[in-house]
């Protein structure tokens, strides 16, 4: 139950009256004669009359005024729900519809550098240049396009200018490694790569021009590579890669159209808008698709009547581009928002550079994961000091569960009186399931609620609902962003076995969470053995892929733990092949192979010898029983007693447990 002492912030008269939902509120009252007393009513109307809700969503933002459509909801099923059959929305033409001349559509900045602005009427050059080009190349409706950039506005205007066209674009961010790139890319099969020479990160430029030229070589579809000079714009008049058949483009080169018009592709409700990486804990990652009408649709109601953004906003949230919350910030186009962008580390050059980008900016809403919130508490950070953030009235925090004394230490010594969301959602959807709202206070350890629309529920095994008990996170009730499919899944079997194995018909999100009586929400982590850092998302195949290739490394097995007082533990254990010495030299060379051919984001945090790695009898590794043990779980609560190979490794973690 929670205390007085739990309360870190309450909304104000003028901060209830003033947001987004109230007025939303008063919409309802004066247009259909709904009322409600609270949050909690809303959120049961909104959950239970979804042709109701979403309609009135529709109508509050205008889209009645843009397209018509046939029925909210034809088919309620999950998977294959139907949205507003007949309706046809252009994601690039929505955000456009917000444009002024008042504020810049965007501010960016790179590590040593200075803040520069993007007016909406540049931008929506930019990206007509671009969108003519596209079509040049040969680019139309449905045709994938990639890009391997860092979080500048060339990735926004690439984005902008494929929705224009009906193109479906995808971004992997060039801190990721070559064959993690391509486990991706290959997949998507794209006829156009643009891409940066280098980003920055930790007061350093790295050139990633090799990496690109490996990447054309890995991508047989590919015919044209538009070249970035992100570090040195110079370095796009030299060739990148030795394909003749991939024609190269200099980025200023395709931006020299004056004379471009931007037309924006008539496309239904659900066509493809962009595709969004995750990751099994086996094979391939899964490629992820979603619409451009249920984007538009879910991220007016999730970031206008859940986390309030507004048209005077400026909306910074520190990511690379391969982070769903990049999709999620640039989405605040959709609102007319000035979007922040950054290219560099948030400890650079101290633990408070995302505040000094905030304070540099004029930031008023600013996200950040878990994990870089509770580094600054444990570096003593006080950022209220160090920086002016007088700007900022709400701090977002997502990627993972923050410890309680996090909370306090961000109430305290953050933006003292800021309104601070933890936000729960996902790659899979692209919105929140569980969020703030203005309405409500703000207690530490938990989500102040499931986010409108969102039928959440936590479940027990059986399929039965929990109350303050922790269960599996589950959504009865399909959502307008549910992803369209999978890249390479015809039948559907793929995208199924990812959310509906184990309720039928109910997405199983793969979080532990708790709901509680006041509606408020506790994530404690991930049910499965998906590997979460930073917010990042990595299937343990891709550690073992890199690992197992090592001739001195035999067998091997990598879990991601939530541990108590915030803690996350990645340990990877592996199993030596004949006469190989785990050493310092062998763990490096573990670490750098990780490093360049994955994520330096998932280097392990341990790296520890096994006498053998626990399997099924089938032959798949226990990787979320060992994860439980780790977290604290008995022997006996995660694995049948017959049904294991080397089954007494599972009391040696257990003991390993211990020590964590």
């Amino acid at each position: 139950m929670s205390t007085t002492t739990d309360l870190l912030w309450s909304p104000g008269p003028s901060q209830t009256e003033n947001s987004n939902l109230a007025a939303f509120l008063h919409w309802l009252d004066r247009t259909r004669g709904l009322a409600f007393p609270g949050y909690p009513e809303l959120w049961q109307w909104s959950t239970t009359d979804l042709p109701g809700f979403w309609s009135a969503v529709w109508e509050f933002y205008g889209l009645d005024a843009v397209t018509g459509y046939d029925e909210v909801l034809g088919d309620p099923s999950m998977p294959g729900a139907t949205w507003f059959s007949g309706a046809r929305l252009n994601f690039a033409e929505r955000c456009f519809a917000q444009a002024t001349d008042v504020r810049p559509a965007l501010i960016s900045l790179s590590e040593g550098g200075t803040p520069a602005e993007t007016s909406w009427e540049q931008l929506r050059r930019d990206t007509a240049a671009l969108a003519a080009a596209l079509k040049d190349m040969g680019v139309r409706p449905g045709d994938r396009v990639a890009g391997y950039l860092p979080n500048t506005p060339h990735a926004v205007i690439a984005l902008l200018a494929c929705a224009a066209v009906g193109a479906v674009w995808t971004v992997c961010s060039p801190d990721f490694g070559t064959p993690s790139v391509l486990a991706r890319l290959r997949q998507a099969r794209p006829t156009v790569l643009l891409a940066a020479d280098g980003y920055h990160h930790g007061g350093k430029e790295f050139d990633r021009r090799a990496a690109v030229s490996e990447i054309v070589d890995g991508l047989p579809t590919l015919r044209h590579l538009v070249a970035v000079g992100h570090l040195q714009p110079s370095s796009a008049g030299a060739p990148w890669s030795q394909r003749p058949e991939v024609a190269q483009h200099a980025w200023p080169e395709l931006l020299a159209r004056p004379e471009a018009r931007l037309d924006f592709a008539d496309v239904p409700f659900d066509h493809p808008l962009w595709i969004l990486w995750s990751s099994g804990t086996t094979g391939v990652p899964k490629g992820i698709v979603h619409g451009h009408g249920g984007i538009v649709v879910e991220l007016l109601k999730a970031l206008g009547l859940g986390s309030d953004l507004r048209a005077d906003d400026r909306f910074f949230f520190h990511t690379s581009t391969s982070w769903m919350v990049w999709n999620l910030m640039v989405a605040g186009l959709l609102h007319g928002t000035t979007v922040v962008l950054y290219d560099g580390s948030p400890g650079h050059p101290d633990i408070n550079g995302v505040w000094r980008v905030a304070e540099r900016t004029g930031a008023t809403m600013v996200g950040v994961g878990a994990a870089y919130l509770v580094a600054a508490e444990a570096a003593g950070a006080h950022p209220a000091a160090a920086t002016d953030l007088s700007a900022v009235r709400s701090v977002l925090q997502t990627g993972s569960a923050l410890p309680v004394s996090t909370w306090h230490w961000a109430s305290e010594r953050l933006v003292p009186g800021a309104w601070l969301q933890s936000i729960c959602g996902g790659t899979d959807i692209c919105s929140v399931l569980a969020g703030g709202s203005p309405l409500l206070p703000v207690r530490a350890g938990r989500i102040q609620c499931p986010a409108l629309g969102v039928a959440l529920a936590s479940w027990d095994p059986a399929g039965q609902p929990l109350f303050g008990e922790q269960g599996e996170m589950v959504v009865t009730a399909p959502l307008p962003s549910m992803p369209l499919h999978f890249v390479d899944d015809p039948d559907g079997q793929r995208y199924r076995s990812s959310y509906f194995d184990v309720y039928p018909g109910v997405w199983r999100h793969g979080d532990w969470a708790v709901l509680n009586s006041d509606l408020t929400v506790v994530v404690a982590g991930r049910s499965d053995s998906t590997l979460n850092r930073m917010g990042v998302r990595m299937g343990s195949g891709d550690i073992y892929e890199v690992v197992e290739q090592l001739p001195q490394i035999a067998d091997s097995l990598v879990v991601g733990a939530e541990l108590p007082q915030g803690r996350y533990c990645m340990p990877l254990f592996v199993v030596l092949a004949d006469g190989a010495r785990l050493d310092d030299a062998l763990r490096k060379e573990i670490a750098q192979a990780i490093r360049d051919q994955l994520s330096p984001r998932h280097i392990p945090d341990l790296i520890v010898q096994v006498a053998a790695v626990p399997r099924t009898l089938t032959g798949k590794k226990l990787e979320v029983p060992v994860k439980r043990i780790l977290q604290g779980s008995r022997v006996r609560d995660v694995a049948a007693e017959g049904a294991v190979a080397h089954p007494e490794m599972l009391e040696w973690f257990a003991e390993f447990a211990s020590q964590l």
